[in-house]
């Protein structure tokens, strides 16, 4: 035989051994993973597709046609399977055929050579035309990688842009929500869907101060304020710049250089303005704000609180401390705390709330450290002195005890570390609560604790006094502390009238309208049966409220069918983990068992809240869906000397953590596959817009790519929009724009509030985990939307940029 003749057949050869040991190998993992998925009764089509594409493997390698034959059935099995497991969602279709198909093609084209070997006709029409079909497939598959499949499609009617009217024209965004209420809207219209996409960069500017980039808490989730010409801004360490409005140049910096070991972030900061009016309560009964000294040579001023415990005022005009305020212009927000209050275990990281003449201090509780933690007590502070005014002390009987002297705050309380909300005309103030410690284990928890975790608690901004209380889940297990601040907003009824309303979105993916008067709920909540686990004296409720009027996103109770995976094989490993879990639904309590809680911890929605825009009742949230296992595990002695500092990472994949001072301690991670990709189907993360009119999701759509991150933290470099998990929030404009940078990549996008589609976007340096603010120069008349960047959570880029986008002139 000559060597021309023999070289062909050679590559013929190595071929088949290459694509015969591709397909050994994927049926190898089907059988051996099928027959454990099988063992915990899942899915049979693993087992069976490995089974059949080993004898498959085994006949392309003897260079059989039987093999092609053989693998036909396969794919045309995991056609049928894939379209009854999953219908025809695109993500869960890509997930279940690209990879078969890829193998099918290759059989497809290597059929004529295996019959021309084995002196057969060798079928080349038939052969080249169904595998030349089925890469027209992939690559349509591939094609619709890059487009937006939005999980709730837009009716179609386009939203009118109604005109701002005059004396309704936003003046400034000088609360970190743009209004005390936390509407996160701007009334501003020069902007607009028209065009948008002629927004260009007008500023840029960097602070000059950057987070570690430990990832263990920190991170710049920074919204500033406007005021006037002035930007407002704080840094990961509470640095306080003033930046020009319309250039971005820095007017005054305030050096704070807060300090945490393990925690740096500055979420926002307070502003006041002693020289203005106070705004009376207009309700029947509402004690009246307190008249503030105004003889102050700090009469405008910024706040910010710290992660190591300080409560600091700024001139507004200049940036020097505010002598008259604490000692110095600092008030120790320590006090009173007794021990174990070294950051990361305390912090105050939210925006202060100013509520009439109170600054309200809350703060945020290291999770499932000890049972003996610094307690959640809630403070007010005069607005000019600093002087303590009230107290609310949630694990009291008396909340709001006035200490005396070496007297400490009840330990281990229910907190508010998220933003709070403030209703000038009820002199109110709204606190989304957390839970006493420790998050996971309850069997501690007194009375007290079971009225106030996890609640919207409502209090006297005058006097501290509570007004009403309203709790979204009982005996708190899952970590589902409330994280958003509560939105004020006028609800509409059936009737076409409308009531006070507070809504406040929850880790669990519920909504709860509540009266703003009564803290009842003004939509429909029933009390949903759930299931105990077996931990000994848990004081387990037997039923969870369900917000069944208004939408649920993101905490369906997942089946088998919903596992995913980039590939089948980790599609395959995540329904065998799946199934060897316990899991019943939204509230499966944590046992000595592996349980799969759903969302998990993280959300759901978060800190990043929601906006409403009050012209067409319209609410947009993003959220993001990270399932968390959790098993508790008997402590032993040597458990006693590992320490857990508080931080995000710790329980994270590190291997069971001591929960000091309860019998157990915490294993815990998120569900996701070993290429750290959520193990559920896509999205991972939304924006989603709710008509209050109906009480109806009006469109969802799935927010961010994988251009900049991607399996083992690998950038991709693809602009797949997939969905991923955001931190951060939303603002609407009454330019019928949805602005939103918090994705894990680089962008600050503008959709259109009537559908979602995405109208621009901006490539940012590094990614962002803030809220976009928008106002009008008072020097200039234009409108600018403005954007802190200073790394996404998942990255590893960071930053310290503020970036303020404008209409071309």
């Amino acid at each position: 035989m000559s060597e021309a003749q023999s070289k062909p057949g050679l590559i013929f050869k190595i071929w088949c051994f290459v694509l015969g040991l591709a397909l050994l190998l994927t049926g190898l993992f089907y059988l051996i993973g099928g027959g454990k998925l099988i063992s915990l009764g899942g899915s049979w089509y693993f087992f069976i597709a490995g089974l059949v594409t080993i004898v498959s493997a085994i006949f392309i390698f003897r260079k059989k046609a039987l093999g092609v034959g053989l693998f036909s059935l396969v794919f045309i099995g995991t056609v049928i399977w894939a379209l009854i497991d999953t219908g025809f969602e695109f993500w869960p279709l890509h997930s279940r055929l690209m990879f078969p198909a890829g193998l099918f093609a290759a059989v497809l084209f290597t059929l004529p050579s295996i019959r021309k070997y084995q002196q057969q006709d060798a079928m080349n029409a038939p052969a080249y035309v169904v595998g030349g079909l089925t890469v027209l497939g992939m690559i349509g598959g591939l094609y619709g990688m890059f487009i937006p499949h939005p999980t709730v499609e837009a009716s179609g009617q386009e939203l009118p842009l109604v005109p701002v009217e005059p004396n309704k024209q936003q003046v400034n965004w000088d609360h970190y929500g743009s209004d005390a209420g936390g509407s996160r809207f701007a009334a501003l219209d020069q902007i607009n869907r028209n065009n948008v996409s002629k927004l260009k960069e007008a500023w840029r500017f960097q602070t000059g101060d950057m987070t570690t980039g430990s990832g263990n808490g920190a991170e710049d989730q920074m919204t500033p304020l406007q005021v006037g010409n002035k930007v407002l801004l704080c840094t990961p360490h509470n640095n306080i710049i003033a930046l020009d409005a319309d250039t971005g140049k820095q007017i005054w910096k305030a050096e704070v250089n807060s300090k945490a070991d393990a925690w740096e972030r500055c979420r926002g900061v307070a502003y006041f303005d002693s020289t203005q009016a106070l705004v009376q309560p207009s309700l029947v009964g509402a004690t009246a704000v307190t008249a503030v000294a105004t003889n102050t040579a700090c009469p405008r001023r910024v706040y910010t609180n710290t992660p190591d415990g300080r409560l600091i005022a700024v001139n507004a005009d200049t940036g020097e401390r505010c002598k008259d305020f604490g000692v110095d212009g600092t008030v120790n927000l320590l006090e009173g705390l007794g021990d174990g209050t070294k950051a990361p275990r305390f912090e105050v990281t939210s925006a202060p709330t100013i509520a009439g003449t109170s600054i309200v201090i809350g703060s945020r509780i290291a999770d499932n450290v000890g049972a003996d933690m610094p307690g959640g007590v809630i403070r007010a502070y005069d607005v000019i002195t600093g002087q303590l005014r009230w107290a609310f002390d949630p694990r009291n009987p008396d909340p709001n005890y006035v200490l005396k002297p070496g007297e400490t705050y009840k330990r281990s309380s229910a907190n508010s570390w998220a933003a709070m909300s403030y209703d000038p005309q009820m002199n109110t103030v709204f606190l989304p609560m957390g839970s006493s410690s420790v998050d996971l284990w309850g069997a501690n928890r007194q009375p007290l604790d079971h009225k106030y975790n996890t609640s919207v608690l409502a209090l006297d901004a005058t006097t501290g006094k509570e007004k009403w209380v309203y709790q979204t889940v009982h005996n708190d297990l899952w970590d589902f502390d409330l994280p958003t601040q509560p939105s004020l907003v006028d609800f509409p009824l059936k009737d076409g009238s409308t009531k006070p309303a507070v809504v406040i979105g929850t880790k669990s993916g519920q909504f709860f309208v509540l009266d703003r008067v009564t803290g009842k709920p003004l939509t429909k909540v029933t009390e949903q049966p759930v299931k105990a686990a077996d931990i000994p004296n848990e004081q387990y409720s037997l039923t969870q409220p369900r917000s069944v009027e208004m939408p649920q996103i993101g905490n369906q109770t997942l089946t088998e069918s919903d596992m995913w995976g980039a590939t089948p094989f980790d599609q395959l490993m995540c329904r065998i983990n799946f199934k060897s879990m316990r899991y019943e639904g939204l509230f499966t309590a944590p046992g000595t068992d592996v349980s799969l809680s759903f969302p998990g911890s993280l959300g759901g929605m978060n800190w990043g809240s929601i906006a409403f825009d009050p012209t067409h009742r319209y609410m947009f949230v993003n959220d993001m869906r990270l399932g968390l296992w959790i098993q508790l595990i008997k402590q032993t002695p040597e458990d006693l000397a590992i320490q857990a500092n508080g931080g995000e990472k710790v329980n994270t994949g590190m291997g069971a953590v001591p929960m000091k001072g309860t019998p157990y301690k915490v294993n815990k991670n998120r569900f996701w596959s070993a290429l750290s990709i959520p193990c559920q189907k896509p999205p991972f993360g939304t924006m989603t817009a709710i008509d209050m009119k109906t009480r109806q999701i009006a469109w969802q759509v799935p927010l961010g790519t994988v251009e900049d991150t991607g399996p083992m933290g690998i950038k991709m470099g693809l602009k797949a929009p997939i969905g991923m998990p955001t931190i951060g929030g939303p603002m609407a404009t009454q330019g019928g724009l949805v602005f939103f940078a918090a994705t894990q990549d680089y962008y600050l996008r503008a959709f259109n509030s009537s559908n979602g589609e995405e109208l621009w976007k901006a490539r940012l340096p590094v990614g962002s985990q803030g809220t976009p603010i928008s106002y009008i120069s008072p020097k200039t008349g234009k409108q600018y939307v403005v954007i802190s960047a200073g790394g996404a959570r998942q990255s590893p880029d960071h930053g310290d940029y503020v970036i303020a986008y404008s209409l071309e002139d």
